[in-house]
């Protein structure tokens, strides 16, 4: 009897290779993160530097620090065993909100 399509194993698929995959996303993601900040950086000291600048750009760089924090422990997570946990919900919430937080901070800084 055939097994149902999505429980055939295909033997050419490596299932080790995810955590890889998804290890290397998450570290092209804290590079994007990376040169938004610098360009805030960049925005807000163009021009001259004003106050309000220089509060969006500084809360640019703690919600990147903190998205960098949790892009970390999920390498480390991701490269310490060959089958991880799943991403705790809170966690993945909190990388949401840093990345939605900083595109508003970067669109106050443009605007």
């Amino acid at each position: 009897m055939n097994a149902p399509a999505a429980r055939r194993q295909d033997p050419d698929r490596d299932p080790g290779l995810q955590p890889e995959r998804t290890r290397l996303a998450w570290r092209r993601t804290t590079l994007s993160g990376t040169a938004a900040a610098v360009l805030a950086v960049k925005t807000a000291l163009q021009g001259g530097p004003s106050a309000p600048r220089i509060i969006a750009c500084a809360l640019c760089c703690v919600l990147w620090l903190g998205f960098l924090t949790i892009a970390h422990r999920r390498i480390r997570t991701l490269a310490a065993t060959p089958s991880p946990e799943a991403f705790a919900p809170r966690h993945a919430t909190a990388a949401a909100l840093c990345t939605l937080a900083m595109a508003v901070c970067g669109a106050g800084l443009v605007l």
